[in-house]
């Protein structure tokens, strides 16, 4: 029996395009600095918890003629966090570029993690090794974790494994948060002049980790690319059946990207947006009002079938539902070490947080069906949140959206049938082989990262821009980590993080769909993408999603 498919004996031979600024070589580069930076929000606070790393500018490379040889370097590389398509070629694109810079230099990889990093937890990458994960998906060629770098004693660590392998450079591949702690690392790094370099690689399938010089965050676009394939293919079933109600609720807790995105790739009947939800300060009756209208008024036509997109992190942007679980939130900061609370049973803890919430959230917690009670007091994130991405939303909105019809029936105001079926759609994206683009932009923002540590740079991300064009047009360079930095309350105290980009309701991409909502909720002008294409035309391999070609195109309109 073979071990590899037929596609992945395929997609290892792919070679992914650099940017022409890289593409004459690691070792003949030239690096431009631009002006000092500031942070988003909060510059007093974070300027003074990043003494040594805030207000660098933002970078960008060009080749040239004159070619500089580098010495021996050990350079380390992590994976953190959520795995996303890409995150192997990340690691392809650093290594080809240390060992083009100096083919003695070394690059190890700690295995599960931050974790690896403190505990001492490595391999040295082979070219074998490599080889044999370029243009695959998932994060198994080292593994990942979500442990925290905060502490005195995790940075002391830390350093004596880096020490220990002669290593002065690290890459950590990851979100907003894991970021946040190369941002802590390169800052600590730099006070205890350690001589180890600290560089972020921007990852998350989610589409919130971007700005001006992150345009997109690695793996979206072969997430959304997969959950448009699987929602088309319910599309088309639900089209030919023509009597069931799909309620899809897809990956993205603190923003709506990979839902907008998916909708505009397939043109569902109900697309909700958290951002939206929280800017109309639209109650989960109203939710449920706007969703059951819909069925009424297509069911009225004959049409007893539809679509509707539900975000994860819908609840917590519902007016009541957010004020509640923030409430709730520091509620569980102070009874996780409460052993009466830790001891009782559910109908007790249930009375024990209803009698700690502030009386608004108390009624509202009350009203929950056990499920989502029982949900919500499920084991919190490691920033000490409720796990909103448990919370059943999808069949939550069918209980409830089920009961508003049948009152509708009573007053003559339904005349249809409604049968619902629920989806989540999450890690079906996580892992999945990533496209062309993908492939082409996780390479060149790894090799990027090392041409950052070649020019002694530190608490920087790796950025490649202008990514609407064709590879060769990228821009590559690098953005300060505490540009992008806020203080937020994490844990009952505030801390800095990165920002989160959440949708932009006056921007490009949101109104495609506010514009089109109605048409395609009732004139079913469904699209079918397909699976993935990797070999062919590149008006069908390499297309990038609609978020960034309208983000883009908005921007060149603007100029």
């Amino acid at each position: 029996m073979k071990e590899l498919s037929s596609l992945q004996i395929e997609r290892l031979k792919y070679q992914p395009k650099l940017p022409s600024s890289l593409a004459g070589g690691i070792n003949n580069l030239a690096m431009i600095e631009g002006s000092k930076t500031e942070c988003v929000k909060d510059a007093e606070q974070i300027k003074e918890l990043f003494a040594n790393t805030y207000g660098k500018p933002v970078v960008t490379f060009k080749t040239t003629s004159t070619k500089e040889a580098c010495e021996k370097r050990n350079i380390g590389v992590i994976l953190s966090g959520g795995q996303a398509p890409g995150g192997h070629n990340v690691i392809a694109g650093l290594y080809d570029a240390l060992k083009q810079s100096n083919p003695e230099s070394k690059l190890y990889g700690f295995l599960g993690g931050p974790s690896g990093i403190i505990e001492g937890d490595y391999i040295e990458f082979t070219p074998e090794k490599i080889d044999a994960y370029r243009n695959t998906g998932g994060f198994d060629i080292i593994g990942s974790g979500r442990t925290k770098l905060e502490t005195e004693e995790q940075f002391q660590k830390a350093l004596k494994v880096c020490k220990d392998l002669g290593i002065t450079g690290v890459v950590i591949i990851g979100g907003d948060d894991s970021n946040t702690n190369a941002a802590m690392l390169a800052e600590w790094f730099v006070k205890n002049n350690a001589g180890i370099q600290v560089i972020g690689c921007p990852k998350t399938i989610d589409g919130d980790l971007k700005n001006d010089q992150i345009e997109i965050s690695f793996g979206f676009d072969t997430a959304t690319k997969t959950y448009a394939e699987l929602i088309g293919n319910i599309l088309r079933d639900a089209n030919s059946a023509k009597k069931y109600w799909h309620f899809i609720k897809l990956m993205g807790r603190s923003a709506t990207h990979v839902g907008l995105e998916v909708a505009l790739q397939t043109q569902p009947n109900i697309t909700l947006i958290s951002e939206e939800v929280e800017e109309k300060k639209m109650s989960l009756k109203q939710i449920v009002d706007y969703m059951a209208d819909i069925v009424a008024r297509r069911a009225a036509i004959g049409k007893n079938f539809g679509i509707a997109l539900i975000p994860e992190g819908l609840i917590e942007f519902i007016p009541e539902f957010k004020a509640m679980i923030a409430n709730l939130n520091d509620t569980l900061a102070v009874l996780e070490n409460d052993s009466a609370y830790k001891n009782a049973d559910e109908n007790t803890k249930f009375e024990i947080i209803k009698g700690k919430l502030n009386s608004e959230d108390a009624a509202v917690f009350t009203s929950l069906p056990v499920m989502i009670k029982q949900q919500l007091l499920m084991d919190r994130d490691p920033h000490g949140n409720v796990q909103v991405s448990k919370i059943e939303t999808e069949k939550l909105l069918i209980e409830m959206v089920s009961a508003r019809l049948s009152e509708m029936k009573k007053a003559g105001e339904f005349n249809g049938k409604f049968s619902a079926q629920c989806h989540f759609f999450g890690y079906e994206g996580r892992c999945a082989f990533p496209s062309n683009f993908d492939a082409d932009y996780c390479y060149s923002l790894g090799y990027n990262a090392f041409a950052l540590m070649k020019f002694g740079l530190t608490g920087y991300l790796s950025s490649v821009k202008n990514l609407s064009a064709p590879a060769s047009e990228w821009v590559a360079g690098g953005v300060p980590l505490t540009m992008m930095m806020n203080m937020e309350k994490r844990h009952g105290q505030f801390k800095p993080v990165i920002k989160k980009a959440l949708v932009e309701l006056n921007g490009p991409v949101f109104k495609v769909l506010e514009e089109n909502r109605e048409k395609w909720a009732m004139e079913d002008k469904y699209i079918f993408p397909g699976s993935i294409q990797y070999f062919g035309p590149s008006s069908v391999c390499d297309i990038t999603t609609e978020t960034l070609r309208l983000e883009n195109a908005a921007k060149l309109t603007a100029v």
